[in-house]
């Protein structure tokens, strides 16, 4: 599938006729800042009389009366989230970033079409643009949707561990402090904005890293003067991006091509998918002679106390069963996670230890004997 796909190349062109051409289930992650249809009606003037440079471009434009407005963005809305669910992976997510003028409809085609919310992230603008006629609040900031395909599906990139990581070992908000695209990381042209809402470097970053691993495919259906597609390939993932603006194209391949990874960048760019722990059943630890049958085991919580059996299974009173169910039932819970609620005696120490650190211990062995071999004997 990678052969037919244009990676890491800018698209020029509508991107509902440019998504038919990509093949279905080619994308795992799909970052989108569509036109927000703010709807202004006129000019804005600071106090002092100079013009506010506001977004007044043809692209984010749907003309006719405001419910006519509404309703022609509802429709371009649909069509394109429709065709961005047809290229998604069953593996994949997407986000969209939006202002109140458009995020409450897009959300409502997004449920409408069957994705299923995840999130709702705030940026947080430490710099806004003040409200110069002073008749409402200061908008201070925009909101991201972070949605899967559906709700049934089971797999989706997450990267919780690396999201805590990146944040100084806490875990991460739903609220994100970020300052507007400013100073050397903004395109302009003759020293004016190139684009009126191109978003900051620091914002997409986090929406990648959170949500893709290295060498997944990112799709920007919106790139604008190319921020996704920038922050993609310092983070080492392929990328597709699509703009129909010729100007904003040119400007974009342009600034792709000038970037270049950081070793910051790189760091985080190494760190792939977590490793699943190779799994180990209980019965293994008797198989090994770890655990005995007829040894005791007892509940954290409880203090119960349960008895091994041969067959991998525990008994405890008039309950039998696996490490889980027996433990969930000697303490009246829904579920239990056996492997951290039962202890055993250490045989040479006398002491107790979680059963969980002799699964580790057999883990340990077989990672071992993957990396070497099996030992030879004489």
């Amino acid at each position: 599938m990678s052969a037919e796909l244009p990676l890491n190349q800018v698209i020029c062109g509508d991107c509902l006729e440019e998504m038919e051409r990509l093949p279905e289930k080619c994308a795992d992650l799909i970052f989108a800042d569509p036109p927000y249809n703010l709807q202004l009606r006129g000019e804005l003037w600071r106090p002092n009389m100079t013009k506010v440079d506001a977004v007044d471009e043809e692209w984010d434009q749907f003309r006719g009366s405001p419910q006519e407005s509404f309703e022609a963005y509802d429709e371009f809305t649909r069509a394109w989230l429709t065709g961005c669910r047809r290229v998604l992976k069953d593996t994949g997510t997407i986000w969209v970033i939006g202002s109140y003028h458009n995020i409450y409809r897009v959300g409502k085609v997004l449920m409408d079409l069957g994705y299923w919310i995840l999130n709702d992230v705030v940026w947080v603008k430490t710099n806004p643009m003040p409200n110069f006629r002073g008749v409402r609040f200061t908008n201070a900031h925009e909101t991201l949707i972070w949605a899967k395909k559906s709700e049934k599906q089971k797999k989706y990139t997450f990267n919780h561990h690396l999201m805590k990581q990146f944040n100084e070992g806490k875990q991460m908000r739903s609220d994100w402090l970020l300052p507007l695209c400013t100073g050397e990381e903004r395109v302009t042209i003759g020293g004016r904005k190139a684009h009126p809402t191109q978003k900051p470097e620091a914002l997409v970053y986090r929406v990648i890293l959170s949500s893709s691993h290295p060498g997944d495919v990112v799709l920007d259906p919106f790139l604008g003067v190319g921020t996704t597609a920038v922050v993609a390939k310092k983070l080492g993932r392929k990328w597709i991006g699509i703009e129909r603006n010729e100007q904003y194209v040119k400007l974009a391949r342009k600034r792709i091509a000038q970037a270049v990874p950081s070793l910051e960048d790189r760091k985080w760019a190494q760190i792939g998918p977590p490793v699943k722990p190779k799994r180990v059943p209980f019965k293994r630890l008797v198989e090994l002679g770890l655990l005995k049958p007829g040894d005791q085991l007892t509940h954290v919580k409880t203090r119960a106390v349960a008895v091994v059996n041969d067959d991998g299974t525990i008994t405890s009173g008039r309950y039998r069963g696996s490490i889980h169910q027996v433990g969930a039932a000697v303490a009246g819970w829904p579920a239990c996670n056996g492997w951290v609620n039962w202890q055993c005696r250490d045989g040479s120490a006398g002491e107790y230890r979680l059963i969980d650190e002799v699964r580790c211990m057999v883990r340990e062995t077989m990672t071992e004997q993957a990396a070497h071999g099996p030992r030879m004997t004489d």
